[in-house]
């Protein structure tokens, strides 16, 4: 892959949104293999290069065309998936959490109303950060998906799939409970 041309990068640096989309276009692909190669999950590593080039576009005027912008984007995407993986790690710890709590709830009110309450607050809990402000937005706020989309700066796809991921967490949890 040949690097983009500094000048390209001076037009971004100047606020051209048409020298951006070529940067953004020049770099998405592999950047977007980059970090499925570190973290084996597409959707998750497109969510990661969109939120890099937003990030770049936000900070443009800090950016040095004397540097090695490939450099640049690359260690910041890796950046990225070092933070999304500590997420993870707290993730697994959140839903340990979670089933403990379920647990109790079912010991405590089994088959009640009440239980399943406390079984769905703790699986929002147990969300990732991005998918309970989704659900969030979407469930107690009534917005919809091309609001969450622009509010969050993501594709309306990306909030579709995160909140049909969400509700079939909960879902899958509240089913769990009621099995026992």
């Amino acid at each position: 892959m040949a690097c983009i041309n500094e000048y390209v990068l001076r037009k971004v640096i100047q606020g051209d949104e048409l020298a951006f989309t070529q940067l953004y276009n020049h770099y998405k692909t592999p950047a977007t293999k980059f970090c499925v190669s570190l973290i084996k999950e597409e959707e998750e590593a497109e969510n990661m290069v969109h939120d890099v080039f937003i990030k770049i576009w936000e900070k443009r005027g800090q950016i040095n065309p004397d540097l090695n912008f490939n450099s640049y984007l690359f260690t910041c995407l890796r950046n990225l998936a070092f933070d999304y993986f500590k997420k993870v790690e707290k993730n697994q710890t959140l839903r340990q959490e979670y089933f403990d709590r379920m647990e109790e709830a079912y010991e405590i009110a089994p088959d009640t109303e009440e239980a399943k309450i406390v079984l769905l607050r703790a699986g929002i809990e147990a969300l990732s950060e991005k998918r309970k402000q989704i659900l969030k937005l979407n469930v107690e706020e009534g917005k919809s998906y091309q609001e969450i989309a622009e509010l969050m700066r993501i594709s309306k796809n990306t909030v579709k799939n995160q909140l049909v991921k969400a509700k079939q967490f909960l879902r899958d949890r509240v089913d769990l409970a009621a099995a026992l």
